[in-house]
Formats: C-alpha cells, sequence, structure tokens
C-alpha cells in the first residue's frame, strides 16, 4: 500500500474499476424497472380496465415473488460463484422485458408481472454482493452508503424519462423496448467485472434456517419491512393520485426527481458519517426524516407538501437504508454477507408487497388514496417506535464489528 508525502498511509481507492462497474450495471437494472415502474398502474387502468384493488393484485406478484427467491438467492450467492450468478440471474431479468409484448390480457399480464420479479429479486442480492467483495475493507461502510446512489440516480432518471415519453407519444411498446435494451447493456457491463475466486463455503449437511435469513436481524428486518410498506404504497400509487385528486397530469415525475434528489444528497453527506462509525445515529436521523415526510404528504394534500414530502422522504431514506445495510452486514460474519444482504432485500420487499396490496385494497374500499397514505404514515410511525425501544438496543447488543 503507498504512502503519502507526510508519512501517513494512503486509503486504499473507493471506485476501482471493478466497482465502478457493479455501480453502473445496478443502475442500469434499476434504471430498467423504473423507467416503467409509476406507468404500469396507467397501463393496467387504460389497457384492460382494471380498478385500484386490482392494480394493487398484479402489481404486488412481481414483489411477492422478488421475496421469495431472496432468502434463497443470499445461500446460493454464499455458496457458489458470485459472478455466474450474477449474470445468470441478471440475463433472466432482462430477457423477460421482451414479455411483456405478448400480455394480450390483464392475467397473461400478471404472470408475466409477477415471474419477472424472482430474477430482480436474486439479481439484486448477487450485485449488492459483488459490490461488498470488490470494496477494500477499510471503505465498505462507505462504498455500501454510494452504492446506494445507483438506485437512486435512477430513481430520479427513470420514473421522470419514462413518463415524459409516455406523455409525449403514448407508446408502452416503446417503453418495454427501452428497458429490454438498457438492462442487457447492464447485463454486458457485468460480464467485464474481474474478482477473486473465492473457496466454496464448507456446509455441514443440515438444512437451517440461518442459512436463508440473518436471524440476529430479525428485529431490524421488521423496522425495514414497516419502512417499506409505506414506501410501496406511495411510489406505487402515486401517478394516480396525482391525477385523479391533485389533479396534476405530469407532477409524479417531479416527485420521483424531488425523492431521488433527497436520496442523493442523503448519501453524500451521510456517507462521511458512517466511515466514522455512526452506523446508528445515521439510522435514526433518516427514520425521523422520512415520518415527518410521510406525515406531511398525508396531512398537507396540495402542491407545497406533496413536493416537500418527497424530498423529506428522500432525505430519510437516505440516511436510513444504507445504515440499516450496515446493521445488517455488521451483524454477520464474513461468509455470510449474502445472506445479510438478501435478509434485508427480503425485508424490503416484504413490506412493499403488503403495501401494494393494502393499499389498493384501502383505496378500493375504505377511503380512496388519501386513507391509504395515512395507513402508510401509520405503519411507518410503528417502525420507528419499535426501533428507538427495541432494535436499536439489539443491533449494540449483536454487533460483530
Amino acid at each position: 500500500m503507498a504512502s503519502s508525502d507526510n508519512g501517513q498511509t494512503a486509503r486504499p481507492a473507493l471506485w476501482n474499476s471493478n466497482y465502478l462497474k457493479v455501480w453502473i450495471a445496478n443502475f442500469m437494472l434499476f434504471f430498467a424497472f423504473y423507467l416503467l415502474a409509476p406507468l404500469l398502474p396507467l397501463y393496467l387502468r387504460d389497457t384492460f380496465a382494471a380498478n385500484k384493488a386490482m392494480i394493487g393484485f398484479v402489481l404486488c406478484g412481481y414483489t411477492l415473488t422478488a421475496l421469495c427467491v431472496r432468502p434463497f438467492s443470499g445461500f446460493v450467492v454464499d455458496t457458489f460463484n458470485r459472478k455466474k450468478v450474477l449474470l445468470l440471474c441478471y440475463f433472466c431479468f432482462a430477457l423477460l422485458f421482451a414479455g411483456y409484448y405478448i400480455t394480450g390480457s390483464l392475467l397473461l399480464f400478471a404472470v408475466i408481472r409477477t415471474l419477472h420479479g424472482a430474477p430482480f429479486g436474486a439479481t439484486t442480492v448477487a450485485s449488492s454482493t459483488m459490490a461488498i467483495d470488490v470494496l477494500h475493507p477499510e471503505r465498505r461502510s462507505e462504498g455500501i452508503g454510494y452504492y446506494g446512489l445507483s438506485n437512486n440516480i435512477a430513481m430520479a432518471i427513470g420514473p421522470s424519462a419514462g413518463l415524459y415519453i409516455y406523455h409525449t407519444i403514448h407508446n408502452f411498446n416503446l417503453l418495454f423496448t427501452l428497458s429490454l435494451v438498457i438492462a442487457f447493456a447492464g447485463l454486458a457491463i457485468d460480464s467485464t467485472i474481474r474478482c477473486r475466486d473465492r473457496q466454496p463455503v464448507q456446509r455441514d449437511g443440515k438444512l437451517s434456517l440461518d442459512r436463508f435469513v440473518l436471524l440476529k436481524g430479525w428485529s431490524e428486518g421488521l423496522c425495514i419491512a414497516t419502512f417499506s410498506f409505506s414506501f410501496g404504497v406511495i411510489s406505487t400509487y402515486i401517478a394516480i393520485y396525482s391525477q385523479e385528486v391533485l389533479h396534476i397530469t405530469s407532477g409524479s415525475g417531479t416527485f420521483f426527481m424531488l425523492l431521488a434528489v433527497g436520496l442523493i444528497l442523503s448519501r453524500l453527506i451521510g456517507s462521511k458519517s458512517l466511515r466514522q462509525g455512526k452506523i446508528v445515529q445515521n439510522a435514526s436521523a433518516g427514520m425521523v426524516l422520512s415520518l415527518c415526510g410521510y406525515l406531511i404528504f398525508s396531512a398537507v394534500p396540495n402542491l407545497w407538501g406533496y413536493y416537500a414530502a418527497a424530498l423529506m422522504i428522500g432525505l430519510g431514506n437516505g440516511h436510513m437504508y444504507p445504515a440499516m445495510q450496515t446493521m445488517f452486514i455488521n451483524l454477520a460474519p464474513h461468509e455470510r454477507r449474502g445472506t445479510a444482504n438478501s435478509t434485508i432485500l427480503t425485508s424490503w420487499d416484504l413490506g412493499v408487497g403488503i403495501g401494494i396490496i393494502g393499499g389498493g385494497s384501502i383505496a378500493e374500499h375504505l377511503g380512496g388514496y388519501t386513507a391509504a397514505f395515512w395507513l402508510a404514515f401509520a405503519v411507518n410511525a410503528a417502525g420507528v417506535i419499535f426501533y428507538f425501544l427495541y432494535a436499536r438496543r439489539s443491533f449494540l447488543a449483536n454487533r460483530l464489528r
């Protein structure tokens, strides 16, 4: 390791070539996803005349299959060659975009969308674990925070680009094609990653739950599920809510842009404190900020509240999520990084899936989207209370490093 002029040891590089490749490929993965995410409720409503509850039911299939495969994905990533697992999963994810061309009925769309969630869930586990592998241990906490920027920037650009294209040309097939091409481009980049060959993890032959789920992180996982419940409600129904309640035809693109700006700013600011070991402080501040954002969104149903909430939720989640991911990594031994990553992602998917179904049902039967967003705030508040009463102390008592 090189030394600097003043005698201090130079810090290892953060943005090495392999980390940069994983970062860009992950950006393309999420860009392909977010390009379509806010438009699919509109697509189902306009193409198949689906009601609110049916939209929630159809779209939650993607999240639920991702949820089902993620615990097993962590096991596979920890057991087999991580690059090969990543490339296989990414290929399946990219290929399934072609399935949207043949969705001539609501049932067929539901099947294709549900199947699509499986490789998405597996790819995100493999990609985040690969990013941790190619980072130097001294830069790992910081690198986890910056890695999340790939998701956040995709969130900033993807929905806005998708909504702009839709409002300009009203052609969903073009959007499906763009997602297909972008996903295959990300796969090509991942194929050039060079990483060390790892010895397969030795197993004792007995199957146990902790091979698939990081049991020590159950309380943190419960917190993540409550936070993602709220995010699932907001992110899925924001486009329809904008049109039907606030009468904004193109405002959801700006909403996602402000949300992502908040995420990006907080990741940049929070990476320094994560590097200094202030994991619990980052998570705590982020949760409170997000909670305030959901409250503003529900209590101030106008443009000021709409856009202010987007920025606050982004700032909060950008502090909270990388801190919580670092918690999971610090609760797991090195050979179980994949399991740690799959556990937090599984918890996130569980909350999102329940949020999509619950939000759609509440909107259809119990008071419209306003009631659904108040439910999102209440569930988020419950998660914050549980974190401060129990999960924070549990992490401090069980962390390994």
